[in-house]
């Protein structure tokens, strides 16, 4: 894939970086060998991003062109926003103060360059930076007041004001930057798509261990796709990429629901999105659909202040109550007596207007089927961690602690359950779900289901093995290539009305 940086002045620009072209800003917008190139990596250094620029412009061809602009037009919208500027400086705010807290006077420059800061005391302040806002090069100012410091504005640093001591510096953040980019894969064809897997080194219960996320990387090679791990930080590098694979655990009010949403916004191709994430969440949005579609579920009622004593008559007890955004059984309680369940629903009714109560049925295992494109992949039976009625459980110290796991192909997973978790699943979305049945006495019903379903090495593809992760590729692929048609039809139709 090309490496395009582009600049208002080719003459001007100081730079020489291997592999890379410099083009002309207006050469970039008018030759048509570039409006024809059909992908390419567009770094738009051009002197400014005002609306209606050159430098503006740029960007915005090259997203309709299907290239890849850094920065993108978001980004430079959000570079622009004093509301949002106000924002990341309260997120950043306790490395801000640790970064800035012995520089002296009332004001700060920070100069980064593709990443990369001259002092090393501001190396984590300009790359959580830069992830947030990538630009290639820029400025962020900073001022003291009362003691702090706060983040006042961040704007471009166009070629023709690097300075003669940043030049050699700037020089060598860039050859770094596309060094160590996954432009290319470990082969010398270059890949067809880029894939940003979004994950979380520190997350004690992911939905794929390591290994998982190195055999997705695998299956990604093997079809030609390019992949990066990315964290949090990476937030305004979305644009980057062709797809979004979410890989920590999701939430609405969080970080991985904003990812969706911009990955979404953006174009890309996107699992989990926004859609299903707020849908499987939310467990008395499920419960509900689930119920209105007559999928079959345990007994439930929606508690809220006005009606908690008629769970006693309608659900009896022992009961479970589910706080609404519960994950991987945490916030999941069961009452045993009355008194235990009014402690229980006032203290889950504290944090939310309703929760969900379920009758308590035992099961030695539940079913989980996982359903991708609205098909199932695979069937998993997981057991209930040892003297505790969840697959998971905590031991005295906090430690996480499971149950064992048995993974057998889909055809010989009973029908009824395979045929009602994909029911299921096909009322939330087309994406990648977990679906937690139980069976009991013939009775098969749906407990809830997950998006960022769990896919662990030596679990959920103990049956499938590669093909589980070249299963997950093959469809970002096709999402990829429907986005695309859609876009280039959209483009006909817009040139050609008849059309």
């Amino acid at each position: 894939m090309p490496v395009l940086l582009v600049v208002n002045n080719p003459d001007n620009w100081p730079l020489s970086l291997n592999g890379v072209e410099v083009v002309a800003a207006r050469q970039y917008l008018t030759d048509p060998a570039f409006s024809n190139m059909r992908y390419a990596r567009v770094f738009n250094l051009c002197r400014s991003y005002s609306y209606q620029s050159l430098g503006y412009y740029v960007s915005l061809l090259a997203e309709a062109r299907g290239h890849k602009p850094q920065p993108g037009v978001t980004t430079i919208q959000d570079i622009k926003s004093a509301a949002l500027t106000r924002v990341i400086s309260d997120d950043l705010d306790r490395l801000i103060q640790k970064t800035l807290h012995q520089v002296p006077g009332e004001s700060f420059t920070l100069s980064i360059y593709f990443g990369q800061t001259l002092a090393k005391r501001d190396t984590q302040l300009g790359a959580r930076l830069f992830g947030l806002f990538p630009c290639p090069m820029m400025r962020a100012q900073f001022s003291r007041k009362r003691e702090e410091w706060l983040l006042q504005g961040i704007r471009p640093i166009p070629a023709s004001e690097l300075s003669e001591t940043h030049r050699q510096f700037a020089v060598n953040a860039a050859n770094e930057f596309f060094a160590r980019r996954d432009w290319t894969g470990p082969r010398a064809k270059p890949p067809r798509y880029h894939l940003a897997i979004l994950h979380d080194p520190a997350e004690e219960q992911g939905p794929s261990d390591e290994a998982a996320i190195n055999k997705f990387i695998r299956a990604a090679y093997r079809h030609e796709m390019g992949v990066e791990l990315i964290t949090r930080d990476d937030f305004g590098r979305i644009g980057e990429f062709d797809a979004l694979f979410i890989r920590t655990t999701t939430f609405v009010n969080h970080h991985t629901y904003r990812f969706a949403s911009r990955a979404a916004a953006e174009g890309l191709a996107v699992i989990d999105d926004p859609v299903s994430i707020a849908r499987c969440t939310n467990k008395v949005y499920l419960a509900e659909r689930l119920a209105g579609n007559d999928v079959p579920i345990p007994k439930t009622m929606i508690v809220h202040r006005d009606n908690t004593d008629s769970v006693l008559e309608e659900i009896g007890l022992p009961c479970v109550l589910k706080q609404p955004d519960s994950a991987f059984s945490m916030g999941v309680v069961k009452a045993h007596t009355k008194e235990e369940y009014t402690q229980k629903v006032e203290d889950l009714l504290e944090n939310s207007e309703m929760v969900v109560a379920q009758e308590f049925l035992p099961t030695d295992y539940d079913w989980r089927v996982g359903v991708l494109d609205g098909k199932p992949l695979y069937v998993c039976k997981y057991y209930m961690a040892r003297k505790h009625w969840q697959i998971l459980s905590r031991d005295a110290q906090g430690k996480i602690v499971t149950g064992n796991a048995d993974c057998l192909a889909v055809e010989a997973a009973p029908k009824r359950v395979v045929g009602t978790a994909v029911r299921a699943a096909k009322l939330i979305g087309d994406g990648l779900y977990g679906v937690d049945l139980k069976q009991v006495n013939g009775r098969v019903v749906v407990i809830e289901v997950n998006d960022n379903p769990s896919l662990d090495s030596g679990v959920e593809d103990r049956v499938l093995k590669d093909e589980l992760y070249n299963a997950v590729i093959r469809s970002f692929i096709r999402r990829i290539e429907a986005i695309r048609e859609g876009g280039s039809r959209r483009g006909r139709r817009a040139s050609n009305p008849a059309l």
